[in-house]
């Protein structure tokens, strides 16, 4: 265990983020500084690098502007926001019922919790007794007084992929009027999708997912789709998002849906052998694959048995390993979601996601998996 180097494996949190977007961001704070809605010649060129980037999301999501139109954000949390909210209060006065799943992230969950504050009908859709969560479960819960039912393509914890498509499909064939919104950021430039696939009116990605600075997002929606904005003011952004666009940050963004985009089956491809190098390695030494075969090979979840997860965590940073005890955004506080998708009660505490790259290599999951064997003999048990 004498290497030093960094092995990071906490990618479903957030990326690193490229050489070629970082300068891209510096060269468009000191270069292309204008303001986008300045008529002279920098502010020109400032909204130029918005339509490069607005033109590379649609490319990656397979659509045109006469489809739908690219909104920024600051990230998923308010494009989540953005959408169920904007949604609600555009077509909710009448039709109150909406739907989501019980596994979904906290950004799409506690709005929802908020919706139901207000007085909406909401309905969750668990996993089945075997950890599914079925198209058809998806479209039974939809009926004609739905206006929205939001439901992610990734699980972020465990890599699961749900349905969307053939869900989405049924529901806006039986349920034209209801709205569907689908929570991409842990799919976005990672599987293959595309907005025509997903049937998605309302589709958010997140550009810290993908090796892109943190502090942006971006929402597509469908021509016909209003929404009411969470912010209001200059009217920037068809006035869906008012405020001055953070031209370095969408420049960046875009600059990373560019070359990714260029190469998703060869990466894809890598996070496969990846994925199924550490499931072998892995399992040898006695952890216990959580994630199916079927899930996002960008992560994988695993327990190391009657050791907590927090415990393992720090061994493994003592190493210079970095790895999730779970969902970033529950800094440490017990999710629900393993439990919703039927993982046996012995294991709960002592979960690990790990979430790969296209840099991450063999060798750094033989180094992890010499480390997870040392630790597994060497660490203090749960007092069962």
């Amino acid at each position: 265990m004498s290497d030093n180097r960094c092995i990071y494996l906490d990618n479903a949190a957030t990326t690193k983020v490229m050489d070629e977007v970082s300068e891209a961001a510096v060269y468009a704070m000191t270069e292309v500084y204008g303001n986008p809605s300045s008529l002279h010649r920098l502010g020109i060129d400032a909204e130029r690098l918005i339509a490069y980037s607005k033109k590379q999301i649609m490319s990656a999501l397979g659509v045109t502007s006469e489809q739908g139109e690219i909104i920024f954000t600051s990230g998923a949390t308010e494009g989540n926001n953005t959408a169920i909210f904007g949604i609600a209060e555009t077509y909710g006065k009448r039709r109150k019922r909406v739907v989501t799943t019980t596994v979904e992230h906290p950004s799409v969950e506690k709005a929802f919790n908020r919706l139901e504050e207000k007085g909406f009908e909401v309905v969750r859709v668990s996993p089945d007794e075997n950890g599914e969560i079925t198209a058809e479960s998806l479209f039974e819960a939809v009926n004609e007084n739905t206006c929205l039912i939001s439901a992610m393509l990734a699980n972020n914890e465990n890599g699961y992929i749900l349905p969307i498509g053939e869900a989405f499909q049924r529901i806006k064939k039986r349920y034209p009027d209801c709205f569907t919104h689908c929570d991409c950021v842990q799919g976005f430039e990672k599987i293959p999708l595309s907005q025509k696939k997903l049937n998605a009116d309302i589709i958010t990605v997140s550009g810290h997912k993908i090796h892109a600075p943190k502090g942006i997002g971006a929402m597509f929606i469908k021509k016909g789709v209003r929404l009411s904005p969470l912010m209001v003011g200059g009217g920037q952004q068809k006035g869906i998002r008012s405020g001055t666009e953070p031209v370095p940050m969408i420049y960046a963004f875009g600059k990373a849906v560019e070359i990714l985009n260029a190469n998703l089956a060869e990466r894809y491809n890598h996070a496969t052998e990846i994925n199924n190098y550490t499931r072998e390695k892995l399992s040898g030494i006695g952890a216990v694959i959580l994630s199916g075969v079927s899930a996002s090979p960008y992560v994988l979840s695993i327990a190391v048995p009657n050791i907590k997860s927090e415990t393992m965590l720090h061994f493994l940073e003592e190493k210079n390993i970095f790895v999730s005890s779970g969902s970033a955004c529950s800094k440490g506080k017990t999710s629900d979601v393993p439990a919703e998708f039927r993982v046996p009660e012995k294991y709960l505490d002592s979960i690990i996601r790990l979430s790969f790259s296209y840099e991450t290599s063999e060798s750094d999951i033989d180094t992890l998996a010499e480390a997870v064997s040392i630790g597994m003999k060497n660490l203090a048990k749960i007092r069962k």
